[in-house]
């Protein structure tokens, strides 16, 4: 099966998570995943930004793709998302700039509002706020990237940024929320998951898309990067017996909080986290009928809230990137070197 679609970027995130205790060796194994990444020729490496350590473990992401940075040499790097109500936006924005001058011009920049109250507390941040604040901060973020003067007269921060026009993203929950970033001129993130909703998640989503669209009105053309749940393997079954006690445990601690509902067996919390799992001719075929794929720019895979082992993360991305995305029409932007790890 190859599409005839125009190549779409191919992408993972990771949530850096570990198993054990041992923290530094999460740390280092999420970054292994950015080099083999590079390796297999993927376009777009994310990482979320979690302060409490439920949905994943890192609190400082741009740290970290420093770090990645001086580790790869093509790759992208980006954030899916830095929660930036909890960011003072001009700090933040040095940041930005730091690593992206540091890489090179690799930078993309993914904005969110986050959603845990025990994060907002620990910074002294209103979460009823977190709409507002993200706009402010936003501004403030895209001012500073902009080369314009922040915070008192004659101040711009440094190093001097490159153009992030077209480097800016949102993550976004509505048709309401899809509609603010195209106004803003900001590029589209969907989560892996729609939360509070019992059709099929691209099914809630494509709607949301089709606002995005029809509200762009930007001279650079719009980008979609659409975020999912895929882990091949060599079969089902043991895809499954990588990922589904996992998916099961989080899709339950999602229902405590009203996301899902309670009391739902693993094939619904699987089907709720749209996830798509097996051999890579299935997961191409069910990929086939995802309704947001078609639009998308930018397809980013990610395995959370699956924490698999080092060796099967390795092993589902050499699949992803040699099996499952070009069997959907996408190429590496030059020819994919062999995996150093795991593979």
């Amino acid at each position: 099966m190859t599409s005839e679609r125009p190549r779409f970027r191919l992408g993972f995130l990771t949530h850096v998570q570990g198993r054990d205790a041992d923290i530094a060796r999460t740390y280092r194994n999420a970054q292994e995943l950015f080099v083999v990444a590079d390796e297999l020729g993927f376009d777009v490496g994310w990482v979320a930004q979690h302060h409490v350590p439920l949905g994943g473990g890192l609190s400082s992401p741009w740290t970290f793709l420093a770090h990645a940075a001086a580790r790869t040499s093509r790759i992208r790097l980006g954030t899916a998302v830095t929660v930036l109500p909890l960011e003072d936006p001009v700090r933040l924005a040095e940041d930005i700039a730091t690593v992206d001058t540091l890489s090179g011009g690799r930078v993309e920049f993914g904005a969110g509002s986050g959603s845990s109250e025990v994060e907002y507390a620990a910074f002294g941040k209103n979460v009823a706020r977190k709409r507002e604040l993200t706009s402010v901060n936003l501004d403030i973020v895209r001012q500073a990237l902009g080369r314009r003067e922040v915070g008192t007269a004659g101040f711009r921060i440094q190093p001097r940024p490159g153009d992030f026009n077209d480097r800016v993203w949102q993550g976004v929950f509505s048709a309401q929320g899809a509609e603010y970033a195209a106004r803003s001129g900001s590029h589209l993130l969907l989560n892996r998951a729609a939360y509070g909703f019992d059709a099929p998640t691209d099914e809630v989503q494509r709607p949301w898309v089709d606002a995005y669209l029809a509200a762009w009105n930007q001279p650079h053309a719009p980008r979609i990067g659409l975020s999912r749940f895929v882990f091949p393997a060599k079969d089902r079954r043991t895809a499954l017996a990588a990922i589904g006690d996992d998916v099961h445990r989080a899709a339950l601690r999602m229902a405590e909080h009203g996301a899902f509902p309670e009391g739902l067996d693993q094939e619904e919390a699987l089907r709720r986290f749209h996830s798509f799992y097996g051999h890579p001719e299935e997961i191409v075929a069910a990929l086939g009928q995802e309704r947001v794929l078609p639009v998308a720019t930018d397809l980013i895979t990610q395995f959370n809230p699956a924490v698999s082992d080092h060796d099967a993360a390795v092993r589902a991305l050499e699949l992803i990137a040699t099996d499952v995305a070009p069997a959907l029409g996408w190429k590496p932007a030059r020819a994919a070197e062999p995996a150093s790890a795991g593979v």
